[in-house]
């Protein structure tokens, strides 16, 4: 497979007054395309600022940072933002959907930053996003008419709508029971394994990280594991479980 991600040296210093707050040390990993690699560590192991700088949300103090080949950790605000919208999908554990729009319309929002989508591109382009996690006809239902698997769908939706290369999920089942959090997993396994999509996702639950095929573990802003992992496939566990009640959560 192709090197998607290269990070060389990267180091992250946060500064409180005079007191230097070091995020990352000298950070060295590559991701290939295709993998789905879970983040762990704990709180204040350097693994948010890690994925905040692959988002092209904040630069590195040092090192350097290559997406496709490409050094990005120089480039201008602008530059980043345009990677961010053409290149990387986004799905937080708060879903963060806007609360007064449609899905189909929260779905469309990436889209409205390309000037070669018109407004019929754009509806095209949410409805077959909403259609791959099964939410076609739940379009014009707002956040608040949805459960919360619901809404983590159409997040991922409207992070699938620009076709990235690159899914950053941070904590994408943190807000979810078991089962919808099996739910999104299986999603998420399947852009992977079907559209060979990169799956990049934090968590600190060792029942999520099960379904990515390699672990990485922070500790004081380094890596101290990476290994390759037997994964399961959250389709084959749900099939297990008991079907879901009428007008349930997921």
């Amino acid at each position: 497979m192709p090197e998607l991600i290269r990070v060389e040296h990267l180091t992250k210093i946060y500064y409180l007054g005079e007191v230097q707050v070091p995020a990352l040390t000298g950070v060295d990993l590559t991701i290939q395309a295709g993998e789905c690699v879970a983040i762990m560590g704990a709180s204040g192991s350097g693994k948010s600022t890690f994925m905040n700088i692959l988002g092209c949300l904040d630069r590195p103090t040092q090192g350097k940072y290559f997406l496709e080949e490409k050094d990005v950790s120089g480039l201008s605000r602008d530059e980043l933002a345009q990677i961010r919208n053409q290149k990387i999908g986004f799905v937080f554990q708060n879903f963060n959907l806007l609360g007064r729009t449609s899905a189909l319309e929260n779905v469309e929002l990436p889209l409205y930053y390309r000037q070669d989508h018109s407004s019929r591109d754009r509806h095209r382009a949410a409805m077959e996003a909403l259609a791959t996690v099964g939410l076609q006809a739940r379009e014009h239902h707002l956040p608040s008419q949805l459960s919360g698997g619901q809404q983590q769908r159409v997040a991922i939706a409207r992070a699938l709508v620009n076709q990235p290369s690159l899914i950053l999920a941070d904590e994408p089942t943190g807000n979810l029971d078991t089962r919808t959090s099996l739910e999104i997993m299986a999603i998420l396994q399947k852009l992977n394994q079907d559209s060979r999509i990169t799956i990049i996702l934090v968590t600190h639950e060792p029942d999520i990280a099960r379904y990515a095929g390699r672990h990485v573990v922070f500790r004081d802003g380094k890596v101290i594991q990476d290994e390759k992992n037997q994964f399961r496939q959250a389709a084959d566990i749900l099939a297990q479980l008991p079907a879901a009640a009428e007008g349930g959560i997921s």
